[in-house]
């Protein structure tokens, strides 16, 4: 149902670092004031000097600050902010702060509190999928006690995972290959959920081998609008967690991309869905699909969207939250190019990934056509124990997949960050794998086939043409050569990819 346009002039941000400094700045674009909010560590943040106001809202630890829905509404009356929009993380995907925010007659820039509750809760958005005729992984679709999930287990077959009911981004998630590891994984996906979530509930589901994580991004407004921004490719995991995420991806055809965002309209529509969301699918090597869970709020890597597609997902969101229609309809939606995302993030990549903690000394950031930085940190700045550990998300852009790695590459070449360990070498060493090039990977890739030790000379001229023509093979028909037999047939991906690792050896 279409509700009448509103009218907002002052949106405070309840958030930090980069994302906040992304907002604030599609809010002032649109000539909409910000408020800002800051924990102790804080106080001279970039998102803090970026908004029109700041306020403190208490220490370090984000149960007594950034998770405090009453410190958070109580700014925005003192501020007098018509509108709230919460980024990712923190109190992004709480109902009951969506619902507080409404009650106080306050505009969330979200989806409502009950499409949130129904698709937050994964057990809950596996059975409305279902019911809609979505495909989803083998698993449990009710809370159980542990020694029902553990009977569960036992039927849905080894390897699984342990996933938390209330949150995503890996956070209380295990792997379990053998029964015996199970009540221990068990416990330990409990209690890292309950901390990051407040909700230790979790549920069981059949692991994939071989599988790809690939996302749908989908705007719906308020008039029954609803479309798909095309797929993100982000199979490139450590421990559950996103490194890099590309679109299009190098995996999927159109066939496959219209199949996807169709089922994933449905999956929308099914809790009469509002605003920005993502419905995240697993594919396996056969390219069958299915569902995993939606994700109500942005996501961290929306801008391989936005540069694909020219489309301000930020300011979209803003749009729908004023009761207007979506800017572009379905048929206006075009993918062109390809962009690339790296997680530029406060770790040791050479030391098992270990946070790095401590000052910025110094940070040059990289500039030049097609290349973007979104940060909200800058030199003297700290990195603290406190959040998580992204520094920022470096995006490339290129008019092939070929084009985009090497842009990303020089990219990376150029960033610099002074005064702690940051995993910009496993980025470099990342995109000197022929695997990667090639488009051959899946979840498991940097954890099973990928190592930092590398050594091999890099060859950009062939690793754009190999990139290009893997990528476009499907789709452009061009990757043609003549066999030794004399007849002309075409190449697939996998043999294109071998050609591509024999002349790296």
């Amino acid at each position: 149902m279409a509700e009448t346009p509103t009218l907002f002039r002052k949106v405070l941000i309840a958030n930090r670092g980069e994302i906040a400094v992304r907002i604030i700045r599609a809010c002032r674009e649109l000539g909409l004031r910000t408020v800002a909010v800051y924990s102790d560590v804080d106080r001279n943040a970039m998102h803090v000097r970026h908004a029109t106001e700041a306020y403190h809202i208490g220490p370090p630890p984000p149960r007594e600050s950034y998770l405090r829905i009453d410190k958070i509404l109580d700014v925005a009356k003192r501020s007098g902010a018509d509108a709230i929009h919460p980024g990712y993380g923190f109190l992004a995907e709480r109902p009951d702060f969506a619902q507080a925010c409404l009650d106080e007659g306050i505009a969330f820039i979200g989806p409502t509190p009950e499409a949130i509750a129904a698709m937050g809760d994964k057990v809950v958005a596996r059975r409305t999928v279902q019911e809609a005729g979505v495909p989803v992984v083998p698993g449990t679709d009710v809370m159980l006690r542990d020694d029902e999930l553990e009977a569960e287990a036992s039927r849905i077959g080894y390897p699984l995972l342990i996933k938390a009911a209330a949150g995503g981004g890996g956070k209380g998630m295990r792997r379990v290959d053998r029964p015996e590891d199970f009540e221990g994984a068990l416990h330990s996906a409990r209690r890292e959920a309950e901390a990051a979530f407040g909700d230790g509930s979790v549920y069981l589901e059949k692991l994939i081998e071989g599988g790809r994580h690939i996302e749908i991004q989908i705007l719906a407004d308020t008039h029954g609008n609803v479309i798909y921004l095309g797929e993100r490719e982000c199979s490139i995991q450590r421990r559950h967690q996103k490194l890099l995420e590309e679109s299009p991806s190098p995996f999927v055809n159109e066939a496959l991309r219209r199949r996807m965002g169709e089922v994933a309209l449905q999956a929308a529509r099914a809790v009469n869905y509002c605003n920005a969301g993502t419905i995240e699918f697993l594919v396996d090597r056969d390219r069958n699909f299915y569902f995993l869970e939606m994700n109500t709020r942005l996501q961290v890597e929306h801008p391989v969207t936005e540069f694909v597609t020219n489309l301000d997902i930020v300011k979209e969101q803003i749009r729908i939250a004023r009761g207007r229609k979506l800017s572009r309809t379905q048929d206006e939606i075009e993918i062109k190019g390809a962009a690339i995302e790296c997680r530029i993030n406060a770790e040791d990549p050479y030391n098992n990934f270990l946070p790095s903690t401590g000052t910025i000394t110094a940070m040059t950031l990289p500039t030049g056509p097609g290349v973007r930085v979104d940060t909200g940190v800058t030199a003297g700045d700290q990195i603290t124990p406190y959040y998580d550990p992204l520094i920022s998300k470096l995006i490339c852009w290129g008019d092939t997949r070929g084009e985009a790695l090497l842009r990303m590459r020089r990219a990376l070449s150029e960033y610099k960050i002074m005064g702690l360990k940051t995993n910009i070498p496993f980025h470099q060493n990342l995109l000197d794998s022929a695997r990667f090039i090639g488009g051959q990977y899946d979840t498991t890739f940097v954890e099973e086939r990928f190592s930092m030790g590398g050594g091999r000379e890099f060859r950009p001229e062939i690793a754009a043409i190999i990139a290009t023509l893997v990528a476009h093979e499907e789709r452009r028909k061009a990757a043609q050569i003549v066999r030794r037999d004399g007849r002309d047939g075409q190449v697939s991906k996998w043999k294109l990819a071998g050609r591509w690792e024999q002349m790296w050896r």
